[in-house]
């Protein structure tokens, strides 16, 4: 792979491996884990499409690709609208608490990087800010979580919003794949929300760490689809 795997490309390119999807389909019989989609218990969740991992020169981790998944992300939020789903828009916000009871995570960066983070992700900060290109509408959920997931204890109250709509089914994008998207729908599984990810609707740093979530999420977590998949 030359450079970061997203120059002179439209997206990540990704196609589950033939083996993968061998051993899956031993495991559990069928390609795909969710036979049918009910739209209307279905949520599109769109993890931090927001500038501070867009925008060059405002980004603490800029993730190049992301800004090429908005228009399938777009379209599958306006597709699961006009079937009666529900949308949701995640942000992350660098609060300062987190600096105590996630000081773990602190810990693991350069005191540089510590300050970007909380600056690029700090409220009302042009880096909290979604991306403009985003269709978000007003009925849409705007959920603000503190951790990389948004599903863990104490990052969000993302989970009670979905099942109080009645919602049992994910559609996880966003960025990156491999972090907060990945994290997001591994404990969305483990809440026992049926999760696929939409791998042309996620964005990682280079096509091996995209590939690498996806695989690893199919095979033990939960579904992989592409915004043309048919069901």
């Amino acid at each position: 792979m030359r450079g970061s795997g997203v120059k002179g490309k439209a997206m990540h390119a990704f196609t589950m491996p033939p083996h993968i999807v061998e051993r899956v389909v031993k495991k559990r019989g069928r390609v795909h884990a969710f036979d049918t989609i009910e739209a209307a218990r279905t949520a599109l969740i769109a993890v931090d499409l927001q500038n501070a991992f867009m925008l060059a020169d405002v980004a603490h981790t800029l993730c190049e690709m992301a800004p090429r998944i908005v228009p399938n992300v777009n379209r599958l939020a306006r597709a699961l609208r006009e079937t009666g789903g529900t949308v949701a828009w995640i942000r992350t916000k660098a609060a300062t608490e987190t600096l105590e009871d996630w000081s773990t995570y602190y810990d693991l960066l350069t005191p540089e990087a510590r300050q970007r983070r909380l600056e690029a992700l700090a409220e009302g900060s042009l880096g909290y800010d979604f991306w403009p290109e985003l269709a978000i509408e007003a009925h849409d959920l705007i959920v603000t979580k503190l951790r990389y997931s948004a599903f863990i204890q104490g990052s969000s109250g993302l989970a009670e919003q979905l099942r109080a709509r009645g919602i049992d089914t994910l559609l996880i994008t966003g960025c990156v794949t491999n972090v907060c998207c990945e994290s997001t729908a591994r404990d969305a599984m483990m809440l026992n929300f049926k999760t696929i990810m939409v791998s042309d609707g996620n964005a990682a740093a280079n096509d091996q760490e995209h590939a690498n979530a996806l695989i690893a999420f199919y095979l033990h977590f939960g579904d992989v689809l592409t915004k043309s998949s048919k069901r």
